[in-house]
């Protein structure tokens, strides 16, 4: 739901700003933006949250809401869980293209900035930063975190969708960070047995290792992140062989653990909303998390309990996505796309 309201606001673009005739000697402005330049935290990040909700930054802002942002005691909760920063500075970017106001491109250069600062030496990146405590401090794939992040600074390089305006010298760096990042991501790939597999949600900051976030993510191969890193690794122009051989590896993976047979449906139960697994010919699904000793599905209560799905309780099994088709489209049309493209024959011919 958060990304969800998150890509809402952004959506709703410039259609508010001024028309392309208004005077030119004012700067124009847009009120998405500039709810974006009043949210930036002191760290140069936005927080996925504002008053204990997912950002709206079509909401208008009161005269109480701005006196509390520019409070210098203010709490710095800059995260890039939830697409939070990667894509403030994209809109931020588009905005100045738009409209001219360097108030915009200021504030995509600190956020860039943000994301240089907060990478570790190790190419990953926390998925909150300054605030390190708990699992804050993990590098985070979840949710395709760190994904984003090196995706976003990708574009700076390239000068994608006005990223340009940033200058060649956050060019340079970002290039370097996202080298960084993706040298880091295929290190994380978690080998078991002697072999490559896929990726965990969360690693530890220093041993690399798949770890822990919140009591029923624990550490785990995790199939939708997965997919994400090897959309990443498919988009680079020119994948070495480390690259190739990482995807490669991971969709065989993926391949090979497809539950034939099982979809999942959500119904209204006698409690409320529910979720089951039936039986359905030619259908196929993924769990989200696999475990680390027998690559089998996890699932797992609010207690940190590893139980059945159908054991689960209402809330976790209706509430969380435990099983899904998130591989699908890489394996069947996006892979040999891939394949095609760089004359990279399927494993076997």
């Amino acid at each position: 739901m958060a990304r969800c309201l998150r890509v809402a606001a952004l959506a709703l673009g410039l259609a508010t700003a001024l028309p392309a005739g208004a005077a030119t000697a004012t700067v124009r402005s847009d009120p998405v933006a500039e709810n974006m330049l009043r949210l930036q935290t002191a760290s140069g990040g936005w927080s996925k949250h504002y008053r204990g909700r997912a950002v709206d930054y079509r909401q208008p802002l009161d005269e109480a809401a701005l006196r509390q942002l520019r409070d210098p005691a203010r709490v710095d909760d800059a995260t890039i869980d939830n697409n939070a920063t990667t894509s403030e500075i994209a809109y931020l970017a588009r905005a100045y293209r738009d409209t001219g106001n360097p108030a915009y491109l200021e504030a995509a250069r600190r956020g860039v900035d943000y994301l240089l600062a907060a990478q570790y030496p190790g190419g990953g990146w926390p998925q909150f930063h300054p605030d390190h405590s708990g699992y804050r401090s993990q590098v985070t794939l979840n949710d395709d975190a760190m994904v984003h992040v090196v995706g976003l600074l990708q574009d700076v390089a390239e000068g994608r969708d006005g990223l340009d305006a940033l200058g060649p010298d956050h060019a340079r760096r970002a290039a370097q960070a996202a080298t960084r990042g993706l040298d880091c991501l295929l290190r994380l790939q978690v080998v078991l047995d002697g072999r490559p597999t896929i990726w965990a949600a969360q690693y530890d900051r220093d041993t690399l290792q798949p770890a822990r976030a919140r009591s029923y993510e624990l550490p785990s191969l995790a199939s939708a992140e997965s997919v994400g890193v090897l959309r990443l690794l498919m988009r680079q122009p020119r994948p070495d062989a480390r690259i190739v051989a990482a995807v490669e590896a991971g969709a065989a993976w993926l391949q090979a653990h497809r539950i034939d047979g099982l979809a999942l449906e959500r119904f209204d139960g006698p409690d409320g909303r529910d979720a089951r697994l039936v039986p359905r010919p030619g259908a196929g699904l993924w769990a989200r998390f696999y475990d680390l000793q027998r690559q089998q599905p996890l699932v797992v209560e609010r207690d940190g309990s590893i139980v059945p799905f159908e054991q689960l309780s209402r809330e976790r099994r209706a509430g969380y996505a435990w099983y899904g088709t998130w591989p699908q489209r890489l394996l069947e049309s996006e892979l040999p796309q891939w394949r095609r493209r760089h004359g990279l024959p399927a494993p076997g011919r």
